[in-house]
């Protein structure tokens, strides 16, 4: 597992998504409003395999995305 930390500075509607290196997604970890603050999502990616993966932060008008590694 890992954690993605971030920081809204206000409520907004979020979409986390986490996508593997040939841009297909993976799964989303959080789709829903959520308030301001800071917060921390947990990722299980115990059934995928070692490789790079990014995920896609999507929090009103705002979109962040970066880039992690998996390895097992």
């Amino acid at each position: 597992t890992t954690n993605i930390s971030f920081d809204l500075p206000e409520d907004a509607h979020l979409n986390l998504s986490i996508y593997n290196l040939m841009g297909q997604k993976v799964e989303t970890v959080v789709d829903g409003n959520v308030q301001a603050g800071h917060h921390t999502v947990n990722w299980n990616a115990s059934s995928y395999s070692s490789g790079i993966y990014f995920y896609k932060l999507t929090a009103g008008e705002k979109v962040f995305t970066k880039r992690m590694i998996l390895l097992k």
